[in-house]
């Protein structure tokens, strides 16, 4: 029998991982990364790797106080998870914007060794317009 979590327990836990992003919980989502762990935001040109990553996370949430994440759709195989989303937030100006994206979850030994991010974050929708 294999040590590597099945495609249904990868589901689980990036569904853990979620309810921790949408909790704004930096200590919980540093967590479920291997210490080398690399977040690369494609989009936004940000790369940060090992201990970096806590920081870059909390500064997320300090310019995106109401930073919110539903989940759209999951793909997962034995290692790799792709989870499809739609952010909302509230901007500097008080506009509430939407955008879509994509997460590329490597795994390495049941934890998060990579977190590729695409999205339409460039192009938001504003809601209450």
């Amino acid at each position: 029998m294999s040590d590597t979590p099945a495609a249904h327990e990868l589901e689980q836990l990036i569904e853990q991982y979620d309810v921790a992003w949408n909790s704004h919980d930096v200590e919980a989502i540093v967590a479920f990364h291997t210490p080398d762990m690399v977040f690369e935001n494609h989009t936004a040109g940000e790369r940060v790797a090992g201990e970096d990553v806590r920081a870059h996370i909390a500064r997320i949430f300090e310019n995106w106080p109401d930073l919110h994440f539903r989940g759209r759709r999951l793909y997962a195989r034995e290692d790799l998870v792709v989870s499809e989303w739609t952010a909302t937030a509230t901007d500097s100006d008080g506009r509430r914007l939407e955008w879509d994206g994509v997460d590329i979850f490597p795994f390495r030994d049941g934890l998060i060794a990579r977190k590729d991010v695409y999205s339409t974050s460039q192009r938001p929708r504003v809601l209450d317009e």
